[in-house]
């Protein structure tokens, strides 16, 4: 069984999350405000089950999924589109994809050590958050 993602997991680093969400035609007052922000993950894994949380002073976000199982997103706390994400396994990474208005749009959640990894892509451009585990 792949790692447990489950606790509270504080941001650490968020490279290029800027290009990112302008490649999701994010406006620029949010993104300037948005890169500036330590976010805060709280993950509850049960099995392939997840409830996730996004958390900061600006804005939160929720999303629960389970893995292997398609869904509509309404993606609120960022672009505020609506997406058919899935997201799976590949080893002990999960893969999601996003499809919607714009290419190649998703990420990538893995753990090394105490660190919990995202690489969020939109288009050509990618995010690399590293959040460390609180809990």
């Amino acid at each position: 069984m792949p790692a447990d993602h489950s606790g509270t997991w504080e941001m650490v680093s968020n490279d290029n999350f800027d290009d990112v969400m302008k490649a999701m035609d994010i406006d620029f007052a949010t993104r300037k405000i948005a890169v500036y922000l330590k976010q805060t993950k709280v993950i509850v894994q049960n099995g392939d089950r997840f409830e996730t949380k996004t958390l900061s002073t600006f804005r939160n976000y929720e999303v629960n999924f389970t893995i292997g199982e398609e869904f509509e997103e309404h993606t609120k706390g960022l672009d505020n589109r609506v997406v058919k994400t899935l997201v799976t396994w590949d080893g002990d990474k999960m893969v999601c994809v996003q499809k919607g208005e714009k290419q190649n749009r998703g990420w990538n959640q893995w753990i090394e050590g105490d660190q919990l990894h995202l690489e969020i892509f939109c288009e050509d451009k990618v995010c690399h958050q590293v959040f460390k585990k609180k809990n």
